[in-house]
Formats: structure tokens, sequence, C-alpha cells
């Protein structure tokens, strides 16, 4: 176990479809720099993508620990499924073999651990967000709305092992992943992909039996609180950098 500082820093990095952001953040989870961003390159091989972050973060103050939140199944530090976005040539395109095969069992927190040389913790990113957000109170679920559809568990404040829930079909032609993303969002339109978001909620609602549900990424912000029933609450996407405070609590 680590000992941290009283006015431990931490260096929260959130990796989504469009764009990597980063900042630094204190014990209370306040950032204490400039939140800092860069466009998603593609294709985005390991390689590209460490080279990336180390681009990113040149400007920020120092820290004493890293927390990535990465768009995947990640066991032990390693990428153990299908990473969305980072799996396609151009964003929204379709996956690459080429790709996949570089991600899958790549060391991603030995390969960031080296390039920042400082302890890091690199989960889900819903998990990350879904550590801002939760009470600690009962089960409590995470759906993260952006290039693809995160999911996040809790179960009295203690983080269940990652599920990629938002791989399972939603209807007969595709997955929950695909037909919440943001390429149907800009196929079939606003009006549509929110009756969409609507019907997925329930689907899941049916799988796990929330007690609250948490509603965030990029794309909840096109949701109205109004048409969401209650226990159902929207939460800012900046919480993808916020709970990279609060995930070495779980994980420390």
């Amino acid at each position: 176990m680590n000992i941290w500082p009283d006015d431990v820093k931490t260096l929260a990095i959130d990796i989504g479809g469009t764009g990597f952001k980063a900042a630094v953040l204190d014990p209370e989870g306040i950032l204490v720099s400039q939140q800092v961003r860069i466009d998603t390159p593609y294709p985005c091989a390991p390689e590209m993508f460490v080279a990336t972050l180390k681009e990113l973060v040149l400007a920020l103050p120092a820290a004493h620990r890293v927390t990535v939140g990465f768009p995947s199944l990640i066991r032990d530090g390693i990428v153990s499924g299908i990473p969305g976005s980072l799996s396609r040539r151009v964003l929204n395109g379709e996956r690459d073999p080429e790709l996949i095969k570089a991600w899958l069992g790549f060391d991603i927190r030995a390969a960031l651990t080296n390039a920042f040389e400082l302890p890091t913790v690199v989960e889900n990113d819903a998990d990350i967000q879904g550590c801002a957000v939760i009470t600690g109170q009962g089960m409590e679920f995470v759906i993260t709305l952006g290039t693809g559809i995160g999911t996040a568990l809790f179960f009295d404040g203690g983080l269940v092992p990652h599920l990629e829930l938002s791989h399972g079909p939603f209807d007969a032609t595709m997955t929950h992943d695909i037909a919440l993303g943001d390429g149907e969002l800009k196929r079939i339109g606003e009006a549509a992909w929110k009756e969409r978001v609507i019907k997925g909620l329930a689907h899941f609602k049916a799988i796990v039996n929330w007690d609250h549900l948490y509603v965030g990424g990029g794309n909840a912000r096109l949701l109205d609180q109004d048409d969401l029933e209650p226990g159902v609450t929207l939460v800012s996407n900046a919480n993808g950098l916020l709970g990279g405070v609060r995930i070495w609590d779980l994980t420390d």
C-alpha cells in the first residue's frame, strides 16, 4: 500500500472517442491545473496512444500518481476487451482487425507507469466516472453515453468487477453499444436516439435492478432530467476526471 502525502496530487486522464482530457486534482478532487485536451488520433495503436498522452500532459504541474479512464475491459492492468473507439481507424468507423490485435493483451498499466514514471491506475472509464458520483448505498449503476456506451456497477460503495453489459443485444441487429452510441445518434437523429436511450435504460433496469442509476458521458447533455424515471440522475461528464482521485480509495 502506498502512503500518500496529505496534499497528494493526482494526474487524471479521461480517454474518449473524440478527445483525450487531463488535469491535476487535489485530494478533494478539485482541479489545481487547467484542463487540457487533444483530439483523439486515428488510427490509435498502443504506441501512438502512449506518445499522445505524454504530449498531452507536458504543460501540467507535477503529480504523485496517475489515473487513466480507458474505454475497455481492464483486468490487472491488461487490456482484456476490445476498446470501442480505439479499435477503429476513423471515428465511428468499422472495427479494424489489426488494431484489435494490437490492443488485446496490451499491458497498458505497465506502459503508462513507465511513461509517466509514477504509480498508475488504469480502469474502465465508466468505473472511474462512477467513483465520482455514487453515494455508497445499495446497488448503484452508471451508464456513460459517448462514442460507445460504458457501464459500471457498485454495491454498497464497492466496485463490482467490470462487466461489458453494453455488449448485450439491443435488438436482433445490434448491441446497446452500437444502438445508443454516437454513430447511431448521428445517423437517426436526436429525437429517435432519445427514444432508444429510454428503451435501453429499461433493458438495463431489468438486468441490474438498480437502486439508483447515474447517466453521464458527453451525449448525456442531450437528455432531459424530466424525461427520466425516479431514481435516475444525469451527471456531468467532468466526473470522468474527478473520479480519478476516488478510485485510489478502492484500489490502493
